[in-house]
């Protein structure tokens, strides 16, 4: 079923991912050498209720923090605990929110310190990727089309999307119909239209596409141990060009190839 929004709905959701991007600008100003990954959650959890929010991942099927940081071969879903970051390791931070009853969600990936340059160039593929799937995701356009410029992006640089996770519809619900794979499936899938609500988020492999979830049953990490890239926009289709809800000037990614987003 796709969900169209009227245009309060869609201030409500604007609403939930500010506060998301504002998190996110925060907790990546405090990305260093041995800071820990449960302390970074703290920081985001409190930034969330202080603005009138909860937190929309604690509790969700049973995830116990607010923040998803996953560190280095950690592709998603990795729990804030005692791990001390460590110059040269990149983080990827995802952060949901609901207001009102309507939610928020997007990601980065950051580095720690310095990082070699195989690292870098992961980080900006997945970043370009993102914003050439926001660039096609548009009236007209299909859900297929995201899917392959993600992939193809990827593809230019080398690396590897991860098949096992997708994006998603967003809205009244965390995750609502209309799953957006991150790579091109060979069939053209639903028409976008305006006022659809979407969660773009490719997630990047340096080395191959496998994926493994670790004992904790939410970890995703690669198979071979190569890093991962995590970005995630939320944005509605409109007729010429998607609009970004979680943006923040404070933070800019997913623009790299999208002229006048904003």
């Amino acid at each position: 079923m796709v969900v169209i929004r009227s245009e309060w709905e869609i201030e409500l959701l604007r609403t939930a991912n500010q506060i998301v991007a504002d998190v996110l600008a925060t907790l990546a100003e405090h990305i260093r050498p041995g800071i820990t990954t449960k302390e970074l959650d703290r920081i985001a959890e409190e930034m969330i209720r202080d603005r009138g929010a909860v937190p929309a991942f604690k509790g969700y099927r049973g995830y116990p923090a607010t923040t998803c940081i996953s560190v280095e071969d950690e592709i998603v879903h990795g729990i804030p605990g005692k791990r001390v970051l460590k110059e040269g390791e990149i983080v990827s931070i995802d952060v949901g929110t609901c207001y009102c009853g309507y939610y928020g969600d997007a990601a980065i990936t950051v580095p720690c310190g310095e990082i070699d340059e195989n690292r870098r160039r992961l980080i900006e593929a997945t970043d370009l990727a993102l914003s050439r799937a926001i660039a096609v995701a548009r009236e007209g356009n299909t859900v297929n089309d995201i899917g392959c410029a993600i992939e193809k992006t990827c593809k230019e640089y080398g690396f590897s999307v991860v098949r096992d996770f997708v994006g998603h519809g967003i809205g009244s619900a965390m995750h609502e119909p209309l799953q957006i794979p991150n790579f091109d499936t060979g069939k053209p899938g639903v028409k976008l239209r305006s006022g659809m609500v979407l969660a773009i988020e490719p997630m990047v492999n340096m080395g191959s596409s496998g994926v493994r979830i670790l004992n904790d049953g939410w970890t995703a990490v690669t198979v071979d141990g190569s890093p991962s890239a995590h970005f995630e926009h939320s944005v509605v289709v409109r007729k010429d060009r998607a609009e970004i809800l979680s943006f923040t000037e404070k933070l800019v990614w997913g623009l790299r190839d999208i002229k006048g987003s904003n």
